[in-house]
Order: structure tokens, then sequence, then C-alpha cells
């Protein structure tokens, strides 16, 4: 489970073609987890993160997630890094 990073993410709700997200915690290190899959606390995808965007110290996140996944809004979420 190295690979796994948590992601300290508040859910705010959907726009049109996305989920978005408020992070709780970043650091810059996190700027990588673009376009990477995203999980749930039992590791079952949800989907992937398509763009981080707004103030560089607390960000949002957009996620394209797929159309029957349940979004816990303070659920733990995980990204697999290589």
């Amino acid at each position: 489970m190295k690979n796994w990073v948590k992601l300290n993410l508040f859910y705010l709700g959907e726009s049109k073609k996305n989920r978005i997200f408020r992070v709780k915690r970043w650091n810059r290190d996190l700027e990588k987890i673009i376009h990477k899959k995203i999980f749930t606390e039992k590791y079952e995808e949800i989907g992937k993160i398509k763009e981080i965007f707004g103030p560089i110290n607390l960000p949002f996140i957009s996620v394209t997630t797929h159309h029957d996944s349940q979004i816990i809004p303070n659920g733990n979420f995980y990204v697999k890094m290589r």
C-alpha cells in the first residue's frame, strides 16, 4: 500500500460534466495526481482526476466519475502513485 496517497478532500457538488472537490490539506507534491484514477476507502475506482484549479494553497479538484459512483462528502479518497 506504499504507492497509495490519501487525499484530504471535501465533496462540494457537480458541474455539468464533473464532480468538484475542495482540498482540506495540500502540498505541491500532490500536483502529480492530475489525470490519475481516484478510489474510495474500499479501493473501488470512482473516476479520474480531470484538473486542479483555484488557489495554490487549497485548490479545487475536478473529477470525471463513473455514472454509478456514490460519493460520500467526507469520505476518504485515494490515488495510486507509481
